[in-house]
């Protein structure tokens, strides 16, 4: 039988994940879904979906729990951080833990189980591999002359903050 890879404290974190994601589903606010953003073994941010509440498509739990956690650490890098969410993050959510640097997910349900309930992501990851031409919703380029002005100044800037 292979070694678990994970300790006490993630099953624990992962639990408040899930308990979260029934507490935000039962209170009408969003899917089932809920994540905890964990940084030396404490838990400094949570959230469950609030799509419904708050009329925001991006308002998933892991990406809620993301904001929240850079506020309260006052930084957008979360490298030394964990994320445990009670499902297999969507491809935003999946954008938003690379764009934190968090170190880890721990997720509990799969693509698979979400789907089988209802939240099929697959059609985002198709759409994504699709050439622009041939995606549902049509990317258009509208070039400027002027569009490159912003990347000049800022490959200039001496006062910037790379991230």
């Amino acid at each position: 039988m292979p070694k678990k890879s994970w300790s006490a404290a993630d099953e624990s974190a992962m639990q408040e994940a899930f308990r979260l994601s029934l507490e935000g589903m039962r209170r009408g606010e969003g899917g089932p879904f809920g994540a905890v953003v964990v940084k030396d073994g404490e838990i400094v941010a949570s959230a469950w979906n609030e799509v419904l509440k708050t009329n925001d498509p991006t308002a998933h739990a892991e990406v809620t729990a993301i904001r929240r956690a850079t506020a309260k650490l006052g930084r957008f890098d979360l490298h030394d951080c964990v994320l445990y969410t009670s499902c297999e993050p969507c491809p935003m959510c999946l954008g938003a833990a690379y764009w934190a640097r968090i170190s880890k997910v721990y997720y509990a349900n799969t693509q698979a189980d979400a789907a089988e309930a209802g939240f099929s992501d697959q059609f985002i990851y198709e759409e994504i591999a699709r050439p622009l031409a041939d995606r549902q919703t049509p990317f258009l380029h509208l070039p400027q002359p002027n569009a490159k002005e912003a990347f000049h100044e800022w490959q200039k800037m001496v006062s910037k903050q790379p991230y």
